[in-house]
């Protein structure tokens, strides 16, 4: 959800939509059933998944762009696609509705499935001999990041966070040029971190969405508790409303979380390519589109 006005309307709404649906929410603070609409469309935009953009305009204070669109009453929300409105509906209607209207016009996902399971267990290592034959490749083969990283990333799955700073602390000034040891860098960092009271963040969330640092520090007790896929909606909050935060502290914890959880591929027959684990793949596209939105 992004908040938008004169300022930032051709980048944020018309030029985005010729890349992905943009769902205009033309509201006022002192509107009733736009209290009702607003959580709703937000649900949505988070269940739709990056399949479009949810735009909200105060119309008392951009009465310019109400004008424009000939907004006569609120709340009303229009569809823009490929710069140009496509649709609309007036009032607050209940979800479903929201839905069917959206499905009318929406490209079709890629065909999978919404998943309800949590993303795979990152590569755990569940005995001593799994464990050994990754610290010897990682012994082994000092300068392999990806050894390295397995390693480590095991360690840290069995809670061994000593050990595991221990390991990663040769490496530790790679971080900055190897992806998969910056992401073992963060994720050390959350392990670290003062541990949140989760119904106090959601608690503060529910009160203001734009509330960063209450997201991240929620996305930070799910990595603690390996609820990943909790824990990257977490960070979409975030990314659709500032892809930019904190120096793209969302974007990075994101992707660190993918590279975590991202499973070994299967071995297939000589010039095929292995399927990728669907939950990830899932996210991957969740991630492009609201970034590149």
């Amino acid at each position: 959800m992004i908040d938008v006005t004169i300022a930032n309307f051709e980048t944020d709404v018309i030029e985005a939509s010729k890349t992905t649906p943009v769902l205009v929410d033309f509201w006022a603070p002192w509107c009733g059933p736009c209290k009702t609409l607003g959580p709703l469309l937000e649900k949505v935009e988070a269940d739709y998944g990056g399949r479009f953009i949810l735009a909200k305009i105060d119309s008392d204070q951009e009465q310019q762009l109400a004008g424009a669109f000939g907004i006569r009453s609120i709340p009303t929300c229009v569809l823009l696609m490929g710069g140009q409105p496509v649709d609309g509906f007036t009032g607050a209607i209940p979800e479903g509705q929201i839905k069917a209207f959206l499905d009318k016009h929406l490209p079709p996902d890629d065909g999978t499935e919404e998943l309800e399971a949590e993303a795979p267990e990152a590569p755990p290592v569940s005995d001593e001999d799994a464990l050994s034959a990754l610290a010897q490749a990682a012994v082994a083969n000092p300068n392999d990041d990806d050894a390295q990283f397995k390693y480590i990333r095991a360690l840290l799955l069995m809670n061994n966070i000593a050990q595991a700073k221990a390991v990663f602390e040769p490496h530790k000034t790679k971080a900055l040029a190897i992806q998969k040891l910056a992401s073992i860098e963060l994720w050390l960092a959350t392990l670290e971190a003062p541990a949140g009271n989760e119904a106090a963040l959601l608690q503060a969330i529910d009160s203001n969405k734009r509330d960063f640092e209450s997201h991240y520090a929620l996305a930070q007790q799910c990595m603690r508790e390996t609820r990943w896929t909790d824990a990257m909606d977490a960070l979409l909050e975030i990314l659709m409303r500032d892809k930019t935060w904190q120096n793209d502290l969302a974007r990075r914890a994101y992707v660190a979380i993918l590279d975590i959880i991202t499973p070994e591929p299967p071995k297939v027959a000589e010039g095929q390519t292995p399927p990728e684990d669907p939950v990830v793949a899932r996210y991957r596209r969740r991630l492009s589109s609201v970034v590149l939105s």
